[in-house]
């Protein structure tokens, strides 16, 4: 009889065993998912939800790792789960790295062209007025209808004085212009292209610092220009067609093409790092 209980509580064991096996094989293929379906991928890259407690932790994660802190934010999207240990994420970065390393390369690169030369938030303090702030929702890709129905590719950074020319608006990184002058939507605009590949575009401005120049060299909290309520019109110059904010959007280019990214965790990650301006 014991030898019989003992067969049958080794049998047990053995099917426990296989099934969890099994089962984790089932959730780790689950996992590469995202990566061989590439529009999903995309749509969590593009959609960037990072809370700022999370970059943190990726951070100290790869002062001990072979993984950088972009291979663990990537792993933390691609899971989806809101709480995961250095451990789990450190066993799916293995996974996917052993059966996408090429995939793994290029979006590890993007996430680096987002995170990488981030310094500033892009609105400096007032050291005058504490009544002068700025506020701001997670609006990406809210319906938009001014030139046809569209997504908003972008944060917008509301000014709580409704006042065009005033607040200062500064680089959240080093970089090189690429664009600047009028835009139908986005009005006064410049864009930074940044050392890692991030292209970061300030719209609606209302002046600009200085005349910038296609390839000039901007440094982290340069003065770019002041916020305004330029755009939405056909002719250059169109005010007041929306209250004073700044408009900010973040790409990523994929090969040929480019694709934006939500700036909203970004931002709120560099709440804490503001420079101060006297105005």
């Amino acid at each position: 009889m014991k030898k019989q209980i003992g067969i049958r509580l080794l049998i047990l064991t053995a099917m426990v065993c296989f099934l969890t096996i099994f089962t984790e094989h089932i959730q780790q293929t689950a996992r590469l998912t995202h990566l061989l379906v590439k529009e999903d991928t995309k749509e969590l890259l593009r959609q960037q939800k990072i809370p700022a407690e999370i970059y943190e932790k990726c951070c100290k994660y790869e002062k001990k790792s072979e993984y950088s802190r972009y291979a663990y934010l990537l792993g933390y999207l691609f899971m989806e789960k809101e709480e995961q240990s250095k451990s789990e994420l450190e066993d799916y970065l293995n996974l996917l790295w052993k059966y996408q390393p090429s995939e793994m390369g290029e979006l590890e690169q993007a996430e680096q062209a987002i995170w990488e030369d981030l310094t500033y938030f892009p609105v400096p303090l007032s050291v005058r007025e504490e009544t002068l702030t700025t506020s701001f929702e997670n609006s990406w890709m809210f319906d938009r209808e001014f030139g046809g129905n569209r997504g908003h590719e972008g944060t917008d950074l509301m000014a709580s004085l409704n006042e065009r020319g005033h607040y200062p608006i500064v680089s959240m990184t080093d970089g090189v212009v690429e664009k600047v002058g009028w835009l139908k939507l986005g009005g006064y605009r410049i864009g930074i292209r940044s050392p890692h590949g991030g292209y970061f575009y300030y719209a609606h401005l209302y002046d600009y610092a200085r005349e910038f120049q296609e390839g000039d060299e901007i440094k982290a909290g340069e003065l770019l220009g002041f916020m305004g309520d330029s755009g939405y019109g056909e002719k250059e110059g169109t005010v007041g067609m929306f209250a004073v904010h700044l408009h900010l959007g973040i790409y990523v280019k994929d090969g040929d093409e480019e694709y934006s990214v939500n700036p909203y965790w970004v931002l709120k990650w560099l709440e804490e790092k503001r420079l101060k301006y006297i105005y």
